[in-house]
């Protein structure tokens, strides 16, 4: 949630403040197989599954959740940044889930174009950029933030070269499940 704070926060700002010279619309993207912003619930819950650390406020999943193996996309962790969940409940900003095969695609096809290998977590929003970019009207443009370079984790390239990678789609059952052992706060819904 840095990365994307620090991108999209000064258009957020600007809009809230009334200074924006264009609509915006911001979108955080995430993986199919993690989906904390899109599956999960906006609540109180641990931030580590020793449940030593404060409750803080998030889309969360729970903080039992474990992401699948096959995942090798980043973005493991069971919650989002806590000011990136209070803008999506604002409405400030939407979220769309993608899974791995199609990140990593993506991903490809940027190293291919522009010469540098994304680091797996940033696949998604080369992911999110292309689809958005398809979408786009004319005049509008599409900024994304490339957060960092493959070459630290060239085991999830080396697999999916090989055809070893899969996408997973949280299912709802599993989802349920995870979020049974978010802590009941008081006044929380």
């Amino acid at each position: 949630g840095s990365n994307f704070g620090g991108l999209c926060f000064p258009y957020i700002g600007a809009k809230l403040r009334g200074e924006a010279k264009k609509a915006i619309r911001v979108v955080a993207v995430e993986p199919a197989s993690c989906p904390s912003l899109t599956k999960g619930k906006y609540a109180y819950d641990f931030g580590d599954t020793a449940q030593k650390t404060p409750l803080v406020k998030s889309h969360t999943l729970g903080h039992t959740f474990m992401p699948p193996p096959t995942h090798s996309g980043g973005l493991r962790y069971h919650a989002m940044a806590p000011l990136i969940s209070h803008l999506k409940e604002l409405g400030e900003l939407e979220a769309e889930a993608i899974p791995q095969l199609e990140c990593f695609q993506a991903g490809s096809l940027f190293a291919a174009t522009e010469g540098i290998v994304p680091a797996p977590e940033a696949n998604h929003a080369v992911a999110g950029a292309i689809r958005a970019a398809k979408a786009a009207k004319d005049g509008e443009v599409v900024l994304f933030n490339l957060c960092g370079h493959g070459h630290f984790d060239m085991a999830a390239w080396t697999s999916y070269n090989e055809g070893k990678l899969t996408d997973y789609d949280f299912p709802e059952a599993e989802v349920a499940m995870a979020l049974a052992g978010i802590p009941l706060v008081e006044g929380q819904n």
